[in-house]
């Protein structure tokens, strides 16, 4: 954990050194690309992610935040989904490295459970317009606006405070 001045750039040999030596590590697929760069973005609320494939993403903290892998947005299993509103100005204020396959981010709503490993960065970077269009559509059949607040939630059976 590290503090967070804006942008931040964490360097090649941030990741290299170690992923090199573990590429089978969880969350990774067999020769699926590593990231070389990470730069947080603050003032436009973006993580860029260099990848080893040459690609590079800009993904909203928004989009993190709304397709956050965890289990309080994602629920146990498929249909237990918690759409995800009123996030369009999150932040990052803490980024953590998980082993050698992910980051586990803290926004500035609190919510701190997502562990993004990087296939599931690269899955966001790389199908950033798809994603949108679905949460627009989920967003539509809610009934909800973007920016409204999230509804207080009153209890979770899972043992989550969601």
């Amino acid at each position: 954990m590290w503090p967070l001045p804006m942008p931040v750039v964490l360097s090649a040999f941030w990741f290299n050194e170690s992923i090199k030596k573990e590429r089978l590590m969880a969350g990774l697929t067999t020769g699926a690309p590593t990231p070389e760069a990470l730069t947080l973005h603050g003032q436009s609320h973006a993580l860029e992610v260099s990848f080893s494939d040459g690609q590079t993403f800009r993904i909203p903290f928004e989009l993190m935040r709304v397709y956050s892998p965890s289990a309080e947005v994602q629920g146990h299993g498929p249909g237990q989904e918690v759409l995800q509103t009123g996030k369009r100005e999150v932040d990052i204020v803490e980024l953590v490295q998980v082993g050698n396959y992910a980051v586990q981010p803290t926004f500035s709503d609190g919510h701190n459970s997502g562990i993004f490993s990087w296939d599931y960065l690269y899955h966001l970077g790389s199908e950033q317009d798809q994603l949108w269009d679905q949460y627009n559509e989920r967003l539509l059949a809610a009934g909800v606006l973007r920016d409204d607040a999230m509804p207080m939630a009153a209890g979770a059976s899972c043992g989550h405070s969601h």
